[in-house]
């Protein structure tokens, strides 16, 4: 079943890749070219709630988005917040940081913040 937070980030429409317990979906507001979110389809708003099998998928997904992420935007640092007062299912927001910009289908997108901690809003 569909939560609130699978919801509001595009689910299914954005969505890169499905996985047993997760989802990775593309950020609909780009931070920085490549930010994801990485969402738990369990309904637990707690991180230490999800289970043992979820939390071992993660580290799997995670080798996986690094990935897929240096080939794509050639990253030089990854920021993994996972801020649930908004949104209250276990998610964490991945934003890839670089100096400068990156460009991609001619738009350009500024990591306006580097090297602080990025504005999600």
């Amino acid at each position: 079943m569909i939560h609130d937070t699978l919801h509001k980030f595009g689910y299914p429409d954005n969505l890169v890749r499905d996985y047993e317990h997760w989802a990775v979906l593309l950020r609909p507001k780009q931070i920085t070219l490549g930010s994801l979110v990485l969402i738990s389809k369990s309904k637990d708003t707690e991180f230490s709630a999800l289970s043992a099998a979820a939390i071992q998928e993660m580290g799997i997904i995670l080798k996986h988005i690094e990935g897929a992420l240096s080939a794509f935007t050639n990253y030089q640092k990854i920021n993994y917040l996972t801020l649930m007062m908004v949104d209250p299912h276990v998610h964490t927001h991945i934003l890839p940081r670089y100096e400068g910009s990156q460009s991609f289908e001619g738009i350009e997108f500024p990591d306006t913040a580097w090297p602080g901690p990025p504005n999600i809003t």
